[in-house]
């Protein structure tokens, strides 16, 4: 059954009519992800429309926790000066910079990712689906499913909001293009963390930006 509710939430997260979030949630069987790929491929989503435009403007956040343990530079672009001012886009690129410090993606999208890096994890997870004795004939299809996994460790957009996490980044960042009604993208960032690659006491720094979040 399609619900009201479901046509709104789909209306924030695209930006689309009512009638076509409610066309796109019964021709999908009321699976939001797949109606949000109907409506963008019907051309119909605001944000997918959006997706193009040049977005040069935005700004660079900083974001430090424990008293300097931990230290995020995070670049995030819009489309104009107007909109990087506002609370709304601002509140945005603090949560993202938040992510960054709890969940240390290594890259913001699986484009980034080079391919040596890809080949040498295949290979990694090839050997330890063969020592776990599994047939050869199924290891390449356990490599992929698990390559995805890779992917959603290590890419910023792919990873689960920390917020939210029956939400990726990149829908996140979707439902604030519809919101806003501008292009918003991720350019760069940088991870620093006191005494990264010196031998030391472990501290779980994740546990404690999630702490924080959490508050």
């Amino acid at each position: 059954m399609i619900t009201a509710e479901m046509v709104k939430e789909l209306r924030e997260r695209t930006g689309a009519g009512m009638m076509d979030c409610k066309k796109a949630l019964t021709e999908t069987n009321g699976n939001m992800d797949k109606a949000i790929d109907y409506l963008r491929e019907k051309g119909l989503a605001a944000a997918a429309k959006k997706a193009g435009r040049i977005a040069s403007e935005g700004l660079v956040e900083s974001y430090i926790h424990g008293g300097g343990r931990i230290g995020v530079l995070l670049e995030v672009n819009c489309e104009t000066d107007f909109v990087a001012k506002t609370e709304g886009f601002r509140s945005l690129v603090k949560d993202i910079a938040m992510q960054i410090a709890a969940a240390n993606p290594t890259y913001v999208s699986r484009s980034e990712v080079p391919a040596s890096v890809v080949d040498h994890e295949r290979e990694v997870l090839r050997a330890q689906a063969l020592n776990e004795g599994k047939p050869a004939h199924i290891v390449e299809k356990m490599i992929e499913g698990r390559i995805e996994k890779f992917y959603k460790e290590i890419c910023l957009l792919e990873q689960p909001f920390i917020k939210d996490p029956d939400k990726t980044v990149t829908q996140v960042i979707t439902e604030a293009i519809a919101k806003i009604g501008e292009n918003i993208s991720v350019r760069r960032f940088t991870r620093y963390q006191l005494g990264e690659g010196l031998e030391k006491k472990s501290n779980n720094f994740a546990e404690e930006v999630m702490s924080v979040v959490n508050r």
